[in-house]
């Protein structure tokens, strides 16, 4: 099923200059990726445009291409980690089902929690059988664990009419000078349950700019959702630190996100964002 409503794929398939230009991580065993948001990993059954057809670009001197270790929804954007051969896929797989790799998400929020920081543990279940990917919450469903912290906070700030989430969206109640208009977290998904973040963020009355499906999204158009696979840490090697790995803010982000207090991507971060090669003798 469709991760999200019927949408045309709005963007197009990347070249190969394009998609090496998303390389944030190599070594031996893995890439990581930046995904832009709107275009599907998986082509649909209908075609279309796809993140996997543009994978023989990152061969980089092996002889098959690299294959997803995990997904993204088609909507969300950042760090995708890809398995260079068959041992490194199964090993990242592994990681990935024990919860060892650690995830932060940075999502906009319509109006948001009074407090700074608290978890979400609420049970998930599937929808209904005709929408297969989406979710509820449902007290007899898979255990589903988020963390989460307040970053930013927008009191009445004005947006401009192409990127407006919602004439009216629901306000948290007041703190400081105002109601909350928006506000920017950092989700941390202990579990890792088909769309969580968006339906725990729903669940709780702020639910994430641009989600059609859990929200107050449009159907087509702006605003896209905002939802950023931000930071992976991942234990890949036995003898060696976590690989860390920081993809930027997407630029559909940016005007929320400095409403709430974002200052862009500054020069500490900056040096993240270019590739980081390990020769292949180094890693494993």
């Amino acid at each position: 099923m469709s991760e999200s409503l019927d949408q045309p794929t709005e963007v197009p398939e990347l070249t190969a200059d394009e998609i090496q230009a998303r390389v944030l991580y190599r070594d031996g065993l893995m890439l990581v990726i930046d995904k832009p948001a709107g275009l599907p990993v998986h082509r649909g059954p209908k075609g279309g445009a796809n993140l996997e057809s543009s994978f023989d670009a990152l061969r980089f001197g092996l002889p098959r291409p690299p294959v997803l270790a995990h997904r993204l929804d088609r909507d969300t954007s950042g760090c995708l980690v890809l398995g260079r051969h068959r041992k490194a896929t199964a090993s990242l797989g592994l990681l990935f089902k024990h919860g060892r790799i650690s995830k932060t998400y940075w999502a906009v929020v319509e109006g948001g929690p009074v407090e700074d920081e608290g978890t979400i543990d609420l049970p998930l279940g599937r929808l209904n059988a005709e929408r297969g990917w989406w979710q509820k919450p449902d007290p007899e469903g898979q255990s589903a664990l988020t963390r989460w912290k307040v970053l930013g906070r927008s009191f009445g700030v004005n947006l401009s009419s192409t990127a407006r989430a919602d004439p009216s969206p629901r306000p948290s109640p007041a703190r400081g000078e105002g109601a909350t208009q928006l506000t920017w977290l950092a989700l941390e998904p202990v579990t890792g349950r088909t769309h969580q973040l968006r339906v725990h963020a729903a669940a709780q009355g702020w639910s994430i700019v641009g989600d059609n499906i859990y929200g107050n999204g449009p159907r087509f158009g702006e605003p896209r959702l905002h939802l950023h696979s931000r930071e992976l840490v991942i234990p890949i090697s036995r003898n060696k630190d976590p690989v860390r790995v920081t993809a930027p803010a997407p630029a559909h982000m940016h005007e929320r996100l400095r409403a709430c207090g974002w200052n862009g991507e500054g020069r500490e971060t900056a040096s993240t964002f270019t590739v980081v090669i390990i020769r292949e003798s180094e890693s494993g």
